[in-house]
């Protein structure tokens, strides 16, 4: 007995559909779902001429529980549309499809009106290039792919969309993600103490690195399963010839707009891999998108099981007071969302404001601004928080030397013995035209940390450059400021030239600093150089990496070297509290996503009207401790200008 298709809708890609494939199966055919579909049924076809969303929705509705799986056809702005297959018993619906095609198109917002429209109006009168060829194309396409499901052979619109521009004829595959916030096919889990729970486990290093997972084998599937002009999480790219090195950047599209995320290496090939992944990091590090918040109550009810907020650093009550300022004094009486970390220090589940532990929520609302700082990515959920708690390190070693205007020890790069290094500063030399400087910026931890300044050579352009770097091997860290500093180089001196008068009112006017840029654009001026003497006094010795650096890895195992760093902090009581970030479209490739708090450590912020300090003390009694100072800071000692943090 041959094989039940069931097609609903009306018009000539439905009548095409069912002259093709009724030559080889039993075909039913219904308008609409008003009688619903025969149990019988082995495959349901829904086609239209036109766009029309309300029936989708339908489809789903009354699809979805019967387990039958459904395939889709229909005609939008002149593009044949076919696709997803659409199983019950299977992430990935046809409103992840049109989500991840609306969010990786130019015209999102737009997009999604036109669909909100259309699903109330029901759906367009007809298409001006639906036309009889181009249907037909779509019911050959759609005929070929019924016999593959019904044959259980290779499926092609298994996770995956193909259009066909209806003008030329043109078509073209395209895969897509489930998206974890479906709320059709998805259903998040709860967070919970449970699952925030942390037990470390063995994460071996890959010979000669301190990673986990080769780019070898990530690019099997970073590209194949990210990047896609029309459907993917990433849709484009761009090769920054530019810059001193290999420079690519993706783009992740959002709702507001689209933000760039840039890989920076020796290739061009794995510096498109390294966007991917800042990017996949940057993504899980917006909002939760891998289980839902559940926890809403205020700090005085939860102070037994949260983190109080109060200790990650919090504005001055004059920010808080001033015209305008786009945040609140936290009240403990408030009730927010909480979201649920892991604290090494007191080894148990603790609850994480979830604006600290989701940057971009924050944004104009709550008790402080917070940027991505502390987040990671991952081969295994130990290589995620070691690189989180290098981050943190990183922006609060930087910030501690700027606020105490620390003369950090100037380090000799010939000492590292590291040809690699003397290359790469030797090419920022004579195609950047720029100095490098590095001074070890290693706080009480012992972690080693990096300043780098880049001393512009030319009459044009950035006139100093900064960056900031840490991990535990320094040679690793320096190599990492390098291709910070070489990201900005020539890349930014039109724009710097063009805007000069701008930066000149920011120098005499610190409230103008404004954005992230700023802080970078400003420092390219030469009359902000004075305020880097601190450092640049080039009266100092040269330190070798030997004579400073005292941190020994001998390990072959990443998760020993989080231990290591883990009982420095402990020792410090210091604590290292962690939200996994992570979501199913990381998962699914063994890839983990977190958020590092260390609470006392200096937050990075952008926007001088958005310092945090007020409750840090360690800033004031640290270089004293390190032997800076002879007795500890007063807040009115610090460094009152912008930070130069690009």
């Amino acid at each position: 007995m041959s094989a039940v298709v069931a097609v609903i809708g009306e018009g000539l890609l439905a009548d095409y559909v069912c002259e093709e494939v009724s030559v080889e199966y039993q075909v039913v055919r219904q308008p609409d779902f008003a009688e619903g579909v025969h149990e019988a049924t082995d495959l349901v076809l829904v086609l239209h001429d036109t766009w029309n969303p309300s029936v989708h929705q339908k489809a789903e509705e009354v699809l979805r529980p019967t387990g039958i799986p459904w395939l889709r056809g229909f005609v939008s702005f002149g593009e044949g549309v076919v696709g997803p297959l659409v199983r019950s018993d299977k992430k990935g619906c046809s409103r992840c499809a049109d989500m991840r095609q609306h969010m990786a198109g130019r015209d999102r917002k737009e997009m999604w009106e036109i669909g909100q429209k259309l699903a109330v109006d029901g759906g367009m009168s007809r298409d001006a290039w639906a036309s009889r060829s181009g249907l037909l194309q779509i019911s050959y396409l759609l005929k070929d792919e019924v016999q593959r499901i019904l044959q259980d052979d290779e499926i092609h619109l298994d996770g995956r969309v193909f259009f066909v521009n209806l003008k030329t004829l043109k078509s073209s595959w395209h895969p897509f993600l489930p998206d974890p916030l479906c709320s059709v096919c998805s259903q998040l889990p709860e967070d919970s103490p449970t699952a925030a729970q942390i037990s470390l486990k063995s994460s071996p290093k890959i010979e000669g690195s301190y990673r986990c997972r080769s780019m070898d084998d990530l690019n099997q599937v970073l590209v194949k399963d990210y990047l896609d002009q029309r459907t993917g999480i990433f849709n484009g790219k761009m090769y920054d010839l530019v810059p001193p090195f290999a420079d690519v950047g993706v783009n992740l599209p959002l709702f507001s707009g689209d933000e760039g995320v840039a890989g920076r290496t020796h290739s061009y090939a794995l510096s498109e891999l390294t966007a991917i992944l800042e990017g996949l990091e940057r993504s899980c590090g917006m909002a939760p998108r891998g289980k839902r918040t559940v926890v809403y109550d205020s700090f005085r009810n939860l102070k037994d099981l949260a983190l109080d907020p109060l200790k990650v650093g919090v504005h001055a009550k004059e920010q808080y007071a001033s015209p305008g300022f786009p945040f609140e004094q936290f009240n403990p009486e408030r009730p927010i969302n909480w979201v649920w970390g892991y604290s090494f220090l007191q080894e148990r589940p603790i609850l994480v404001p979830e604006l600290l532990a989701y940057y971009s929520l924050g944004c104009g609302q709550g008790f402080v601004y917070e940027t991505s700082n502390g987040c990671a990515l991952g081969g295994s959920l130990e290589e995620a928080i070691f690189y989180g708690i290098l981050e943190v390190v990183e922006r609060d070693s930087f910030l501690m030397a700027w606020y105490a205007e620390l003369s950090l020890p100037r380090l000799d790069p010939a000492s590292a013995n590291d040809q690699e290094l003397q290359l790469m500063i030797d090419r920022v030399r004579a195609v950047g035209g720029y100095d490098l400087h590095f001074y070890n910026s290693t706080m009480e931890h012992g972690i080693p940390s990096v300043w780098a300044i880049a001393k512009n050579r030319k009459k044009k352009g950035l006139n100093i450059i900064c960056a900031a770097g840490a991990h535990l091997d320094p040679v690793r860290a320096v190599k990492s400021t390098i291709h910070e500093l070489a990201a900005m180089m020539m890349t930014l001196d039109e724009k710097f030239e063009s805007e000069k008068e701008k930066f000149e009112r920011m120098l005499r006017d610190s409230s103008l600093v404004k954005k992230m840029d700023d802080h970078g654009m400003l420092y390219g001026l030469p009359q902000a150089e004075e305020r880097l003497q601190f450092l640049l006094d080039d009266k100092r010795p040269l330190r070798s990496f030997a004579e400073e650096f005292k941190w020994k890895s001998t390990h072959a195992n990443l998760t020993d070297d989080l231990k290591d760093i883990l009982q420095k902090f402990r020792q410090l009581n210091l604590d290292v509290i962690v939200v996994d970030q992570s979501t199913s479209e990381t998962k699914r490739n063994g890839l983990y996503c977190v958020k590092v708090l260390i609470p006392g450590m200096l937050p990075m912020t952008f926007g001088h009207h958005l310092t945090r300090i007020s409750g840090l003390a360690r800033v004031l009694r640290v270089p004293m401790e390190l032997g800076y100072r002879e007795q500890p800071l007063t807040v009115e000692q610090l460094n009152t200008h912008p930070h130069p943090f690009p």
